[in-house]
């Protein structure tokens, strides 16, 4: 059966977000982040990460086909 979402997965990193994209190109994931790094207060209060935080968990993110298949 052939997987739904095609592996690699990659990112593609926006103005204001970084998107994980399967193969095809297919957004599967958006992760936000404040992309004035000296504006604290807006980052506070909108509730976005670290561009360096938003960009770890999008690397993590595409990671998971390998996880789940055991390497394979």
């Amino acid at each position: 059966m052939p997987h739904r979402f095609p592996a690699p997965w990659y990112v593609d990193e926006q103005e204001e977000s970084f998107v994980v994209k399967d193969r095809s190109g297919q957004a599967l994931a958006y992760v936000y982040f404040e992309p004035d790094p000296n504006n604290e207060t807006r980052r506070a209060v909108v509730g976005r990460l670290t561009r360096e935080e938003a960009r770890r968990i999008a690397q993590a993110i595409i990671k998971l086909p390998t996880l789940l298949t055991g390497g394979s």
